[in-house]
């Protein structure tokens, strides 16, 4: 993802000095990368993940491809990002970024090596560049324009929208990236066609998608990445160029056992989705949606999807301790609320409020509750509020309680490694997964088989256990 839209998602974090580490000897060139840019990045992707061996691959491979490189003076540098999101970024300085969830998906060497040599192209032939030029551009007018009208809020608009719009490279950059990544890799060593075969990937895991998250959640690869079948198609031209298939290992092993134990999904630290209920370990409270809702985890809420046009929203609000729940609600805040529906409320010994505002497509219950010092807002819409739905609602609303110890003890699921015997098939793994629904076609997308491919006897296989 561009580097726009990174620091568009950062705008309204806090910016927490993050110490930068001192650069290794092979790093000596590049460029510093400031702890303010370095924080901000960390804060919308959920700070940094430590993974010592995948690190250590990640520089033999810059080694390997930075010689290989019509630019071997220029240095590259790693960061894992603790996020579940799909996700792969350069800055032009060249500091490449990557998240876990993206190392979960990459199935060898060469794949891993295909990611990196796609954002290294985008840096050596200045896309990041251009891309900041143009968000800069964009501001610059926005910030004149508010200074000439007085309007902040609306340059601020303008400023936002710009940026969402110039996140996603062009697609003669996609697809140059791609061809210089790809002759890259072939040149250093690498099978070229790993960048065909996480393509493919990348296209089978956007079909597992949640309704939530093809809905706008969390932003992955391919929103700004798009993976169709005519760049699998050039990919695998541009590697026929250098080599014919199956011509070089792709070193599947090596790069799984780096992998191994890997968290995979949700850091219970940041709050976990366990069917319909979120549990947020750290914070220590629960909360459960109403029946047929899918709820989806996010940096700044947790969003969830329902049968019949019913949807729900938590998240953190700043209300003065010294201003009432009812008080808040009445703010102003949001249009149509219907002051007689306000009401003070207890849910399992802690105060709440709660009140029903109505628009012209949508009615809205409003829920918040004071649970230590933070108040948490729980926004349930619906097309009809009627009393059914309006109870559903009270009664998701009244799960809202504090975690038991035992509840509080959430472990994360990790990559586990296992080695197919000769007997093994997709389903034998499948019921090993230990995932929400869909366990065969998550096995697959994780290993990278085909609908028709099953896992060959000796090779090991990737699950998900914690």
């Amino acid at each position: 993802m561009a580097l726009a839209l990174i620091l568009s998602g950062c705008a309204t974090s806090p910016e927490v000095p993050v110490p930068v580490p001192e650069p290794t000897p092979t790093e000596s060139r590049l460029p510093p990368l400031t702890s303010r840019d370095h924080s901000r990045i960390l804060a919308a992707f959920g700070g940094e993940y430590s993974a010592p061996a995948v690190e250590r691959l990640a520089s033999e491979i810059f080694e390997k491809l930075g010689a290989a490189s019509d630019r071997p003076d220029q240095r590259y540098r790693l960061t894992i990002l603790n996020s579940p999101t799909i996700n792969a970024f350069a800055l032009p300085s060249g500091h490449l970024y990557v998240t876990r969830g993206m190392l979960a998906l990459i199935n060898d060497v060469s794949e891993f090596a295909a990611v990196l040599g796609h954002e290294m192209a985008h840096v050596s032939a200045r896309h990041a560049n251009q891309r900041e030029d143009q968000v800069r551009t964009s501001e610059l007018v926005a910030v004149m324009r508010a200074r000439l009208l007085n309007d902040l809020a609306g340059a601020e608009a303008r400023r936002e929208a710009a940026r969402v719009s110039l996140a996603g490279f062009s697609r003669s950059q996609e697809l140059e990236a791609d061809a210089i990544g790809v002759a890259l890799i072939a040149k250093a060593g690498f099978d070229p066609y790993g960048a065909s075969r996480f393509l493919q990937t990348m296209d089978r895991n956007a079909a597992l998608r949640t309704p939530t998250q093809a809905a706008g959640g969390s932003p992955d690869f391919l929103a700004s990445h798009p993976s169709t079948p005519e760049r699998v198609r050039q990919a695998v031209l541009t590697a026929r160029q250098h080599i014919a298939p199956d011509g070089r290992p792709r070193d599947r092993e090596r790069y799984l056992r780096a992998i191994e134990g890997l968290t995979f999904g949700e850091d219970p630290r940041q709050g976990v989705v366990r069917g319909r209920t979120f549990i947020h370990p750290r914070l220590g409270f629960t909360v459960t949606a109403p029946d047929g809702f899918t709820l989806e985890n996010s940096r700044s809420a947790v969003t969830g999807l329902g049968p019949n046009d019913m949807a729900v929203r938590l998240d953190v609000v700043r209300v003065p301790a010294s201003q009432t729940l009812t008080a808040y609600l009445t703010s102003g805040w949001i249009d149509g609320l219907s002051e007689t529906t306000v009401e003070q409320v207890s849910v399992n010994g802690f105060q709440g409020a709660t009140a029903v505002a109505r628009g012209n497509d949508w009615s809205f219950r409003i829920f918040v509750v004071r649970f230590g010092s933070e108040v948490y807002r729980i926004i349930y819409a619906a097309r009809d509020l009627n009393g059914d739905v309006d109870a559903t609602f009270r009664a998701s609303m009244e799960s809202f309680r504090r975690l038991t110890a035992a509840e509080a003890a959430v472990k994360p699921d990790r990559i586990r490694l296992i080695r197919a015997g000769e007997g093994d098939t997709v389903d034998t793994f499948a019921r090993r997964m230990q995932v929400q629904d869909r366990a065969v076609e998550r096995f697959r997308v994780l290993n990278g088989l085909g609908d028709g491919d099953q896992p060959r006897g000796g090779e090991l296989v990737k699950i998900i256990s914690e």
